[in-house]
Order: C-alpha cells, then sequence, then structure tokens
C-alpha cells in the first residue's frame, strides 16, 4: 500500500499528513540493528504530522524520532513478563548482545521535532509560565481540518499496551496539537505522556506543555471501562512533571526569502 499524504493550508501554515503501512521486515531488521533496540509490533514509519510555516520552520512528529528516546541500558519495569516479551523479540541475528537489558515498555519523553528548510532558520525555545488555555480549547468553535495519526503500538506480549499517536485540529484562532504516550502494565502500572502545542493565528510563537502522569494499580481504584481510555483513566494518574515552553518564531527577512522546498510528496 502506497503512502497517502494529505495537505490543509491556512494563513501562513500547510499542515501535512503521511499515513502508510506498517513497517516492512527488512526496514525493520535494519532499523532495529540501528537503534540497538527490538520495535514494537507495529510501527508506522511513514506516519507524520507536519506544521510548517510559508518562511520555511516548522514542526512535526515521526515515531523514529521518538523511539530513538528509549532507554536501551536499563529495564525501568522489572516483571517476569517483562523477560517473556524480549525473547519474542529476539529474531535479530547478534542484536541480544546489545540490547539487554532494555525499556521494553517503550517510555520516552519525545515532544516533537523542530526543523527548517535550507536557507531559513528553526524556531527557538524559552521557558515560560504561560499556560494553553484547555478551557478556551473546549469552547465549541468550526474545526477546518483534524487528523490522528499512528506513530507505533505494541500490546507487550498480551500485558497491557504501549502506543504513540499525534492528532491536530485547526480552527480560525489556530491550531492545536496533542501527542500521546501511552503505556498501561496490567496489574503493574499506568503512564501517560502528554505534549499539548497551542499556536493562536496572529501571533508569532507557540506553547508547549509537556505533562508525566503516573499510577501503580494496587494503589487505584480504577473501573475496567476507563482502563482502555487514556482520557479517562487520566483522572485516576498522579502528575508527575510538568515542563512548559514556548516556540518563538524566527525574525529573519533574509533567511526567510532564501529559503527553498526541497521535499516533495510521494
Amino acid at each position: 500500500m502506497p503512502v497517502s499524504k494529505e495537505s490543509f493550508e491556512f494563513g501562513p501554515w500547510t499542515a501535512t499528513v503521511s499515513k502508510g503501512p506498517i513497517l516492512k521486515s527488512a526496514d525493520r531488521e535494519r532499523l532495529e540493528a540501528e537503534l540497538s533496540l527490538p520495535l514494537p509490533e507495529m510501527v508506522f514509519a511513514d506516519n507524520m504530522l507536519q506544521l510548517e510555516h510559508k518562511d520555511g520552520f516548522g514542526v512535526r512528529f515521526i515515531a523514529l524520532e521518538a523511539l530513538r528516546l528509549v532507554d536501551t541500558k536499563d529495564d525501568t519495569i522489572k516483571v517476569a513478563d517483562a523477560e517473556v516479551w524480549k525473547k519474542t523479540r529476539a529474531t535479530v541475528e547478534g542484536i541480544n548482545n546489545v540490547i539487554k537489558p532494555f525499556d521494553w515498555t517503550y517510555t520516552n519523553s519525545y515532544n516533537g521535532s523542530l526543523y527548517h528548510l535550507p536557507g531559513a532558520q528553526s524556531m527557538t525555545t524559552e521557558k515560560t509560565d504561560e499556560r494553553i488555555d484547555l478551557e478556551k480549547l473546549k469552547e465549541q468553535e468550526k474545526i477546518f481540518f483534524f487528523d490522528d495519526v499512528p506513530l507505533f503500538e505494541d500490546e507487550l506480549a498480551d500485558n497491557g499496551i504501549a502506543t504513540m499517536n499525534v492528532k491536530v485540529r485547526v480552527m480560525a484562532s489556530g491550531f492545536f496539537i496533542l501527542l500521546r504516550f501511552f503505556l498501561r502494565v496490567d496489574g503493574v502500572l499506568a503512564r501517560l505522556h502528554d505534549t499539548r502545542i497551542y499556536h493562536q493565528a496572529g501571533t508569532e510563537t507557540m506553547l508547549r506543555e509537556f505533562t508525566r502522569r503516573e499510577g501503580s494499580f494496587d494503589k487505584m481504584r480504577v473501573p475496567r471501562v476507563d482502563l482502555v481510555d487514556p482520557a479517562k483513566l487520566s483522572n485516576h494518574l498522579t502528575l508527575t512533571e510538568t515542563i512548559r515552553d514556548k516556540l518563538v518564531f524566527p525574525n529573519d527577512d533574509k533567511a526567510s526569502s532564501a529559503c527553498h522546498r526541497t521535499e516533495t510528496a510521494n
């Protein structure tokens, strides 16, 4: 199945979504050796969400960039099922010599990739106390573009799930992105890493908030229906970390006029 690509232009921005099949075996073996990590069952390596400004800078979300942040040297959750799971992944010749131990849950702190085209400048980041107004985002507003892009998923040998996806919605007031890593190890713990990015139309910044939530099942009383819904399960988890920063647009007219596009649709 070929990779599909859809673009939506609004103001100075272009939102592009690419979607394709799961990673092929040959590519999988090559990347497992490169990353020193057995990959999740389903890796959508061709899937991507990208928001690009007309001046040649933007932010994108790609599965392999997230997987590069997985710890390949420490097994953070030591349960019996972890060893069973790792044995099912030991199919690449020689890979056992380089990936034991490793974080079999694929926990990572990926919050998107900033980029720029040749001749342009990238956004810069700075710490901020400003918060995304989530209540404002709940107001009824026409959505001109929406998509939900899966990046990877693994069922942890039928002992839970580790998944990452990214959603985007574009309104007249701006755009909002939610990147979510969700982990549930049945009977052990649950984790939720959320990255929210909001850009208000007409401004020259984006606000980005990264949060970590976690909870152990021996300390939680969670209704069964909530176990499969990250949004509902989030209410039962403890917030352990919040990082807020501001993505500041470059202000260089020469670089903007010099930038040129080098990427083409598949």
